[in-house]
């Protein structure tokens, strides 16, 4: 009896050495990650969201494989990317920036999509509503207060009688607040004429045309083909004295005078957390609202206050009482600099 209960403790001990091994084995998840563009803003969210997935995986003692992809605006490659990441059978894919965002959508029902830095979730039809996303996907919005913006420009200027508004027509991060910007100048009895463009060579033309037309101000929403055109305008602009105004910090880096939106890093982490919300603790795409943040903060381009003639200091003032933050900038190609 002895050497049978004996045998039975070892069992015992063996078997529960074995479940705790497992317990403590970590779980293990992939996740496929595709940006639009080499985009300072759109690779500080990146650099964000692997930051903060990575940081909560440790903290839970889980291995989280990431795989990063950027299509270059190459819609081919997009579609390509996406169909890979569904044959490694991802457990999750983000999505950063509207069109690769409504490409994952249109390509799995199953699989949890999170995207980040879409303007108007709504309207690009990704969610039923911001607050009941409905179905495999939600996300992190960096929807522009378009009146804010246009506070500054008349903060800046207040005679502005004449306002540009670039941008690229097929972008949909452009459409509402390009609408709202058209509403606004109008209710204000303020001329304004729209220039679009699709690539860098028609916006450097067209940048010439509203040069000529003697507008008083430039105004862009968060569009990636304008952010990408910049370092090719911008000198353009201010040599004309035309401010540049646009909807993300990351064309102030580029060469535009003011930036102003949404804080991308912090956007990024909390892209990053709704990821592991899903990923880790169960959470249904479907149920989790579309995160929105306060997009307050103006930055301003220091090389560019010069070309203008004007001080820092005086243009901090002037926006003070219409952003929760006034921050400066030099021209760089990335935040890390």
């Amino acid at each position: 009896m002895k050497k049978v209960l004996s045998f039975v403790l070892c069992v015992m001990m063996a078997l529960s050495m074995v479940f705790l091994a497992a317990a403590e084995e970590k779980a293990s998840f992939r996740v496929g990650i595709c940006n639009l563009v080499d985009d300072p803003s759109l690779n500080q969210i990146n650099d964000n969201i692997q930051a903060q997935l990575k940081a909560i995986a440790e903290e839970k003692n889980v291995d989280v494989e990431i795989r990063y992809e950027n299509c270059n605006m190459d819609f081919s490659a997009l579609d390509q990317i996406i169909a890979d990441f569904i044959a490694d059978d991802v457990d999750l894919m983000i999505g950063i920036a509207t069109p690769v965002a409504k490409a994952m959508q249109r390509a799995t029902e199953e699989i949890p999509v999170v995207f980040a830095a879409v303007s108007d979730p709504v309207g690009s039809e990704l969610v039923d509503s911001m607050e009941a996303p409905g179905a495999n996907v939600t996300g992190t919005s960096d929807a522009l207060n378009t009146a804010a913006l246009l506070d500054l420009i008349f903060a800046f200027n207040p005679g502005a009688a004449k306002i540009g508004l670039l941008y690229n027509a097929s972008e949909d991060a452009s459409t509402l607040p390009i609408a709202s910007a058209k509403e606004l100048l109008g209710a204000k009895g303020v001329a304004y004429k729209e220039y679009t463009g699709t690539n860098t060579t028609e916006i450097q033309q067209i940048v010439e045309s509203l040069i000529l037309d003697g507008v008083d101000a430039v105004l862009t929403p968060t569009d990636n083909t304008i952010q990408v055109a910049e370092p090719a305008i911008c000198e353009a602009l201010a040599e004309a004295r035309i401010p540049h105004y646009a909807g993300a910090d990351s064309f102030a880096l580029v060469g535009a005078f003011v930036g102003y939106g949404v804080d991308y890093a912090n956007l990024g982490r909390e892209t990053g957390r709704m990821a592991a919300a899903i990923l880790l603790d169960g959470a249904d795409p479907a149920a989790l609202p579309v995160m929105t943040f306060d997009n307050g903060k103006a930055t301003v381009n220091l090389e560019v206050c010069e070309a203008l003639g004007v001080h820092y200091d005086d243009v901090a003032a002037a926006f003070a009482p219409y952003c929760t933050a006034v921050e400066s900038i030099e021209t760089g190609e990335s935040f890390a600099e």
